[in-house]
């Protein structure tokens, strides 16, 4: 046990919201403990997402003192979700051991997976059921010390992260827990265990027997944290990258595709500089780079097969998307902005007459021109190109017939690519048209509401 005087974690750094729960469940009588990632960030000095409590008191127990402000959720792990204002806060009842036979809610799959983990226990119990050290600390509410079963303390002190208990085991368990060892050492820069890294070559098939939804969301974990760059390196580096995204993996060395690992290099650093700035990310955007070489591998195929380009790329969406399905698996809302990406980006090709207007207009119009630009930094195709239609965006009426012109001429070979920049007398802010009468043109001069190729959700969570 750590006493209060010799730790920093402080009540006015502990949320409203989770205060109410731990004070709540101590006057009840119950035991109550912050305990995981947020323990864990503010013995660091970093300041937590989330609070979550651990108690003794079981779900109806909790759910019956909060009332209203609770609702039971899950069906594998049974937690409380106490909800003040927009704040959540996760209360799970001290786990036991899940091999306990005489419990009829325990179970195991041949492979030693848990299948149903509605076993209740003590607290020394429950610190032995966590996946880490370093997640396995506990403040105490009753006297504000912090409660220490293994060697969290440390570990958090020399950067190390270790797995309690036995390693191999541990990820037979929960094979999910080799991504969650990827993802921490990435966010908080710690290194992982020898004895954690050593059985993970032998256990990361196992990610096969997780249900595909929940890749997906441990996958946004990854990528979604600020520390997207890291976590591919670490998922490369232990074979996890091939197991979830096979037909990706098995062209990123090849020296014809370097263009598209740049370019999702590329796509992970600006997500990475897009979460550090407090800007929304989306993973429609992440995972339309993070397929585009198998996209382009499988597009290229189909060609040489006698289909037409626009074809050949819808049918490799199509096949792309459906193979992950068995993998890491995008949910339809995601898949189908992936797609408008991914078949718009021939489109930027076709500059005459109205298109390039059209093209303006769509509803995703950013969002691919921001993959537009990702494909010519990482030099799959020529500046010049992103350029024009940056040119366009910015141009008046006159000024993009101008550009589009030139673009006329570049065609044909009789004049160069761009030639000069429309005066700034003939530039001026984008607005809004309003609505054409019956009767008149439909084609607006640029789009309504479009997206930056970014909005979207964020998800990190310990």
């Amino acid at each position: 046990m750590t006493p209060r005087d010799a730790h920093n974690v402080s009540r006015h750094q502990i949320s409203e919201g989770a205060l109410q729960v731990l004070n709540g469940l101590h006057r009840a009588g119950f035991q109550a403990y912050l305990v995981g990632g947020s323990v864990r960030d503010l013995l660091l000095g970093r300041e937590p997402k989330d609070f979550d409590v651990a108690t003794d008191a079981h779900p109806e127990q909790v759910r019956k003192l909060f009332r209203r402000n609770a609702r039971l959720i899950g069906r594998r792990f049974i937690l409380v979700h106490v909800q003040f204002g927009h704040e959540i806060i996760e209360v799970a009842t001290f786990r036991g051991s899940a091999g306990d036979q005489e419990n009829e809610t325990s179970g195991r799959s041949e492979t030693g997976r848990i299948l149903a983990d509605n076993v209740y226990g003590s607290l020394e119990e429950d610190a032995r059921r966590r996946d880490f050290t370093a997640n396995a600390l506990y403040y105490n509410i009753a006297d504000r010390s912090i409660l220490d079963f293994s060697t969290g303390m440390e570990d958090l002190r020399s950067g190390r992260l270790r797995i309690i208990g036995d390693p191999e085991q541990r990820y037979s368990e929960d094979p999910v827990r080799m991504l969650r060892a990827v993802r921490f050492a990435a966010k908080l820069g710690f290194t992982l265990d020898a004895a954690a890294q050593a059985p993970i070559a032998a256990c990361r098939e196992r990610l096969r027997e997780v249900p595909s939804a929940r890749l997906f969301e441990e996958t946004l974990k990854l990528f979604l944290n600020g520390n997207a760059q890291t976590s591919f390196e670490h998922l490369r580096q232990h074979g996890l990258f091939a197991v979830l995204f096979p037909q990706v993996d098995a062209l990123l060395d090849h020296a014809e595709y370097a263009a598209a690992r740049a370019l999702l290099q590329s796509a992970l650093e600006g997500t990475d500089a897009r979460v550090r700035d407090g800007k929304s990310v989306t993973p429609a955007f992440l995972f339309a780079a993070l397929l585009w070489p198998a996209l382009k591998q499988h597009s290229q195929r189909l060609e040489q097969q006698g289909k037409p380009a626009t074809v050949a790329l819808q049918q490799a969406a199509s096949d792309v998307l459906q193979d992950c399905t068995g993998r890491v698996s995008v949910p339809r809302r995601f898949a189908l902005t992936m797609r408008e990406i991914w078949e718009l980006q021939a489109r930027f090709l076709r500059r005459g007459g109205r298109r390039p207007h059209a093209l303006f207009a769509h509803p995703r119009f950013r969002a691919a021109f921001d993959f537009l630009s990702l494909r010519s930094q990482s030099g799959e195709i020529p500046a010049t190109l992103v350029e024009w239609w940056e040119r366009f965006q910015a141009a008046d009426h006159d000024g993009r017939r101008t550009l589009i012109e030139q673009a006329r001429l570049e065609e044909t070979g009789q004049e160069p690519a761009l030639g000069p920049l429309p005066t700034t007398s003939r530039l001026r802010p984008r607005r809004r048209r309003r609505p054409n009468r019956p009767g008149q043109g439909s084609v607006a001069s640029h789009p309504d509401g479009t997206d930056d190729g970014h909005d979207g959700e964020q998800a990190d969570s310990d």
